[in-house]
């Protein structure tokens, strides 16, 4: 479930380990994390939320309203300047006002995956290249099981023929789908996807949304920031309306897309689908 509430703490005290342990029950739990660039930008304005290991989390919501912020936040990339944050019932990051952060746990930033708008391929790698990097170099696996690890990714997203292709060989849709076979290579728990067809044709859409569907009905946990209203509303279990940094509404996308209770909401939502 979402909540808006305010936390008493000052956002810029880190918790106890008690504190924390008693509150964090949830798959991923957001509280009260606050985010600005500079000092005026805030983009997450005490933001809490709580997602379980079930859930496909679906942000929606104009441009600037801090979709992106939090999963960048939630993969460790970016820093928060208040609030913190829990993965898998265990303490993960918490803010500190110089932004920087800090993990407590940096062990659990290995098993969430990130797949970005831009394929973010290594060039001079083949697809076979860029898949083995991390679980070599960071995930300890030998290079024989990582490649072995590969090929079965790579056949069950289709790629089996593009092993030692460079990504210049590929078309967009299959840049992406082996974007997500890199994230998936590490066996997170966690999949975060930020506009990852944003930049394709339609068709090309289709297979990489086609492949993140295979991943829900593997029950993967994901956060998916997108504009496609249409794709939301087949892989949600949870859609979360985010403006101005703030969450506005939430709930399951019969509810959210068909009668959301926020002025807001309907506001942004008549814009970019039919409401009945």
């Amino acid at each position: 479930m979402l909540s808006m509430q305010t936390m008493a703490a000052h956002p810029n005290v880190p918790p106890t380990a008690l504190e924390f342990s008693a509150s964090m029950g949830d798959f991923v739990q957001f509280q009260n994390v606050y985010k600005r660039y500079g000092e005026n930008l805030v983009v997450m304005d005490r933001m809490s939320l709580d997602m379980r290991a079930d859930d496909r989390l679906v942000i929606i919501g104009p441009s600037g309203s801090g979709k992106s912020s939090l999963l960048r936040v939630m993969m460790g990339l970016e820093g928060i300047q208040g609030g913190q944050i829990g993965f898998q019932g265990k303490p993960y990051i918490y803010g500190e006002d110089s932004g920087r952060s800090k993990r407590i746990d940096p062990k659990l930033q290995k098993q969430i995956g990130m797949v970005f708008q831009h394929y973010t391929l290594f060039p001079h790698l083949s697809v076979l290249g860029n898949l083995i990097l991390a679980p070599v170099k960071v995930g300890g696996l030998s290079k024989a099981d990582a490649t072995e690890r590969a090929r079965m990714y790579l056949a069950r997203l289709g790629l089996e023929s593009k092993l030692h292709s460079y990504p210049s060989q590929l078309s967009g849709g299959q840049k992406q789908r082996v974007a997500i076979a890199r994230a998936l290579m590490l066996e997170p728990k966690l999949m975060l996807f930020d506009e990852v067809t944003s930049a394709l044709d339609p068709e090309m859409v289709v297979e990489v949304q086609n492949v993140m569907l295979q991943l829900a009905e593997q029950k993967m946990a994901m956060i998916i920031v997108t504009h496609d209203m249409h794709f939301a509303r087949d892989i949600a279990t949870r859609v979360v309306f985010c403006a101005g940094g703030k969450i506005i509404e939430q709930g399951p996308p019969a509810q959210m897309f068909k009668c959301p209770k926020e002025a807001r909401t309907r506001e942004f939502l008549e814009k970019v689908i039919h409401l009945d």
